[in-house]
C-alpha cells in the first residue's frame, strides 16, 4: 500500500516507512523534528521542473499538464527507475509506504507525490504478474 501526505501531516501508525520525496529539505527543521525515515531527493522534480512550475526566474508557470510530462520524463532515468523499482519491491511484499512532499502542496492531484504513486503501482504490479 503507498500513501501520499505532507512531510508535516500528522505521522499515523499504519504510515509505515516515511519517504521524503522532495528536491529540498524543508528549511529551517531541525534534524531531531524531521519527519520522515528516509529521503530521496533523486524522486523529486528536478530544481529546473520545479522552478518552471512555480514561474521562478522570471518565467510564467508551466500547466500541470507540462508538468506532469516532465516529471514522467525525468522519472525515466537510471537512478530513478531504481528507486522506484527498490519501492515497488517493498509494495510487492505487503509493505506500506508513505511519499511526502513538501508542506506548501496542498493538492495531491497536482503534486508529484500522487504521480510517483503511480509509477511505483505499476512497477508492483509487473512485479508480481512476473512473479507468477
Amino acid at each position: 500500500m503507498i500513501k501520499t501526505k505532507r512531510w508535516n501531516d500528522r505521522r499515523e501508525a499504519d504510515d509505515g516507512f516515511r519517504l521524503l520525496i522532495c528536491r529540498y529539505r524543508p528549511r529551517a527543521l531541525p534534524k531531531n523534528k524531521e519527519t520522515w525515515d528516509l529521503w530521496w531527493s533523486q524522486l523529486g522534480p528536478s530544481k529546473e521542473l520545479h522552478a518552471a512550475f512555480y514561474g521562478k526566474h522570471g518565467q510564467l508557470p508551466i500547466t500541470w499538464e507540462e508538468y506532469r510530462r516532465r516529471y514522467l520524463e525525468e522519472m525515466k532515468g537510471e537512478v530513478q527507475r531504481e528507486s522506484i523499482a527498490v519501492l515497488a519491491e517493498k509494495i510487492a511484499q505487503g509493505k506500506t509506504i508513505t511519499l511526502l512532499c513538501s508542506s506548501a502542496c496542498t493538492d495531491a492531484a497536482h503534486c508529484h507525490r500522487t504521480l510517483l504513486k503511480e509509477l511505483i503501482e505499476q512497477e508492483a504490479t509487473r512485479l508480481q504478474r512476473d512473479k507468477k
